[in-house]
């Protein structure tokens, strides 16, 4: 029985005797459950049920139906199909709002909710709207000579804005705009908007893609101050820098990056100090000596919070001055840089670590491909550094999965683009041993600087810092990846005494061998919490690290920023930042990060429908992805671009998903489709506005 039934099940005994109040044992008695896992999950459901005012703990352990719920502040997040969910931080489960119940709530408002029990069901009412959160939308407006309407491109979104005449600001009709959210008057059916920016035609790549940076919040250009700003910083003396530095110069050091990179914010340097001890240095761009706190290019960076990486373009954190030419480790030129100096031994110990500023001067720029070449054996002038510092990487890899790291290999699809951008197709960008080497130094750079920071020294306090964090898995969620592995033929055996994370990893290396492993990693992580910035350390379970944090990529990420402020101001033993002001910058690039993916994966998305646009009708062979309540979804193998089979455009039968089972069968045929199966396919529809593509099954 899952956790939502057995909710239920517990509501409906408590409401229908509401005078009463029940412990665990008399709700098991009632609903005879004698299995001691479920009596279990009881006494949890019984306290989250009172956590969330559903119900009232009358004593310790006694628990009563509560009719007369409280009233909650928190967000509406909509789903596609009409409705939303309240979230708060206050409740463990968030709380189902119906259509009829939104009182005009847009996705991601702040509201003042009121929760009851609807069917045994806990359902929420708006009951006021405390703050438009999205204050400008994007979209497409529609001009007649009697009314003005524009269209939103976030499908979460169910109602179109009226624009008055005089708020259209030069649009033409058909244009995409974007649209300042003014009012929603009483007895309005539409929400009143103003155009404040013309974006372009629908269907050009350049107006698409500026149109996703604007739905998730980006900018697409630097504004005037801070280009101004960038005059200000001058070229450092970096030999005057030096005499206040450490002096990496003369010691032999190397970037290894992307073709197309142009912000090289990692270098390593390598020397033998004897036969025994080797000394390796994670040099980062010190963006914080040209950034200075509080300043307007400063102010700028930490309202985007990261660099955005669509199919066709960058948008960077920091002005082109900063991220490609000052503070970017170009070769043969000398640079400021922020770093860790480790001394290893043979067996890839750490014997000691350094942190500190520097001067480095980069030997040679590599690519990942040129790296990757010398490791399978190609010779080069450094080829004795790389292999020494890929045999340290392949110790450390060990070590780290060993101690119960997810070890989830991933490979991009990547979209080759004609001189137009267009997408004419696609290649895999796969992970191999050069990009693990980079891998390995980055995360034990970032673990003992947050060691540093975060493990308490004898009679000292610990600062408040940032800390990237992932919370362990979600019983629910693994349970529901339990069932969906199931059903893919695979089984997750708990290893004594271990985390589970050896299970799964074992999993995926079964999954490798039957090359279905992009059908079971993705699900993997799904299952998996989310990783996110926090100043309360909780450790990272993923990489089984009790102490992590990010301070390897400041020129595309804030977070980095402000770990090398901290770090520095630790190193001087100066005070910092509050832990409340802290937490507040921690939620806000949490949150830009998650947008910024969500604009990455929509830009993927796009160029997905582009290229499928003009091969409608053609048949492909792909494999189930995904299975829902409306549709089936199918990965092509060919390109990678994945579209989905609508269940009520299945008209040879009635088609029923079954979320137990995994699979969609239909009612008169018992014809089944389960998760990996393949299927041939025709494109049948390729929605460049909803960017959307329908397949149709051949059977």
């Amino acid at each position: 029985m899952k956790d939502r039934e057995l909710a239920e099940s517990i509501l409906k005994v408590t409401r229908e005797h509401p005078e009463y109040s029940y412990n665990y044992k008399q709700i098991a008695a009632v609903l005879g459950v004698k299995d001691a896992f479920i009596r279990k999950r009881i006494v949890t459901l019984l306290q989250q049920l009172a956590n969330n005012g559903v119900l009232k703990e009358i004593e310790r352990g006694k628990y009563q139906i509560k009719e007369g719920n409280k009233e909650l502040v928190g967000h509406i997040q909509t789903v596609s199909k009409g409705g939303g969910y309240f979230m708060s931080p206050k409740i463990e489960k968030d709380i189902y709002v119906h259509p009829s119940n939104l009182k005009n709530a847009l996705n991601g408002d702040k509201v003042l909710i009121k929760s009851s029990l609807y069917k045994g069901k806990e359902e929420g009412r708006v009951l006021k709207i405390i703050e438009r959160v999205k204050k400008e939308y994007i979209g497409v407006i529609e001009i007649s000579e009697k009314f003005c309407f524009f269209i939103p491109d976030d499908r979460m979104v169910k109602t179109h804005f009226f624009i008055e005449k005089k708020h259209v600001n030069k649009a033409k009709n058909g244009q995409k705009v974007k649209v300042k959210f003014l009012s929603w008057p009483k007895n309005a059916k539409s929400p009143q908007g103003a155009v404040t920016e013309i974006i372009g035609n629908p269907g050009e790549i350049n107006v698409e893609m500026n149109s996703i940076l604007s739905e998730f919040g980006f900018p697409t250009k630097f504004p005037v101050p801070v280009i101004k700003d960038l005059d200000s910083i001058p070229t450092p003396n970096y030999d005057k820098e030096a005499k206040k530095r450490r002096d990496f110069r003369k010691v032999t050091t190397i970037t290894i990056d992307p073709v197309d990179a142009k912000d090289f914010d990692d270098a390593l340097s390598f020397k033998e100090l004897d036969d025994e001890i080797t000394e390796i240095g994670v040099h980062i761009a010190d963006v914080g000596h040209f950034i200075k706190e509080k300043s307007i290019i400063d102010n700028e960076a930490f309202q985007r919070g990261n660099s955005v990486y669509l199919v066709d373009r960058v948008i960077p954190m920091l002005p082109e001055k900063l991220s490609n030419v000052l503070c970017s480790l170009r070769p043969k030129e000398d640079k400021l840089t922020f770093s860790v100096v480790f001394k290893i031994n043979k067996v890839g110990k750490v014997l000691d670590t350094w942190f500190g500023k520097t001067v480095i001067h980069s030997n040679h720029r590599f690519t990942y491909e040129e790296v990757q070449e010398i490791i399978e054996g190609k010779k080069n002038t450094f080829s004795k550094e790389i292999n020494v510092l890929n045999e340290f990487a392949k110790i450390i890899r060990s070590k780290r999965l060993d101690s119960g790291a997810l070890n989830i290999e991933s490979s991009e699809v990547k979209f080759q683009l004609d001189d137009k951008g267009t997408p004419i197709g696609t290649y895999i960008k796969v992970s191999k041993e050069a990009h693990q080497l980079i891998e390995e130094f980055m995360l034990l750079a970032n673990k003992h600087v947050a060691i540093k920071m975060g493990k308490p020294a004898k009679n000292k306090l610990v600062s408040p810092f940032v800390y990237r964090v992932h919370d362990d898995p979600n019983e629910e969620k693994l349970n529901d990846l339990k069932i969906y592995l199931k059903s893919m033929g695979y089984e997750i055996i708990r290893k004594k005494n271990k985390p589970i994370s050896f299970s799964l990893n074992e999993v995926m290396q079964k999954a490798k061998k039957r090359k279905e492993l992009q059908l079971i990693s993705p699900m993997v992580i799904r299952s998996m919490s989310k990783a996110v910035y926090s100043s309360d350390n909780i450790g990272h379970y993923g990489l089984a690290f009790q102490y992590y944090t990010h301070f390897t990529s400041p020129i595309r990420r804030y977070a980095d920023l402000i770990v090398h402020r901290k770090l520095i101001k630790s190193l001087e033993e100066k005070n910092s930042h509050s832990k409340d002001q802290l937490e507040h910058t921690c939620n806000h690039i949490s949150k830009m990060e998650k947008q910024a993916v969500d604009a990455e994966r929509a830009s993927i998305k796009y160029m997905q429908v582009v290229f499928l646009k003009e091969q409608i009708g053609q048949q492909f062979t792909g494999m189930i992805s995904g299975l829902t309540d409306w549709g089936i979804y199918v990965e092509l193998h060919e390109n990678k671009c994945e579209g989905m089979v609508p269940l009520n455009s299945m008209k040879e039968d009635q088609y029923f998903y079954d979320p137990e089972k995994k699979s969609t069968t239909g009612y008169k045929t018992r014809k089944t489709y389960t998760m990996g199966q393949e299927v041939k396919i025709i494109v049948k529809k390729a929605d460049l506005h909803k960017r959307q593509i329908d397949f149709k099954i051949i059977n």
